[in-house]
């Protein structure tokens, strides 16, 4: 008990130089990722991915997706979540499958 309360100290006061040391980081260099293929549609322009957002309309969406032929899940937000969203479905055929929900209330585009 008598030589605890010593370290105990030691370690509260800063510690011991041995214990602020940071290990050396490895020398060795990080590989370079090769940047992924950028998609092009048939003209030529790229084509801009969007992340999978999730809205307040989501499920409403996919219910009206599925009343339009559209066997598919997630039915993501593309545009700022406000009054008027606009959302993006991919359908299990391939087609996509695009939604304008005002207040809720959302209709095919």
């Amino acid at each position: 008990m008598k030589r605890l309360l010593p370290l105990l100290m030691v370690a509260a006061l800063g510690g011991c130089a041995m214990f602020g040391k940071k290990p050396a980081a490895p020398a060795v260099a990080a590989a370079a990722r090769p940047a992924p293929p950028q998609l092009v549609d048939a003209g030529g322009a790229p084509i801009e991915r969007v992340p999978y957002r999730v809205g307040v309309s989501s499920v409403t969406v996919e219910q009206l997706a599925r009343q339009h032929a559209c066997a598919g899940q997630g039915a993501g937000l593309v545009t700022e979540p406000g009054p008027v969203e606009v959302y993006r479905l991919q359908c299990a055929d391939g087609k996509v499958f695009m939604a304008r929900c005002e207040l809720r209330q959302c209709r095919k585009m």
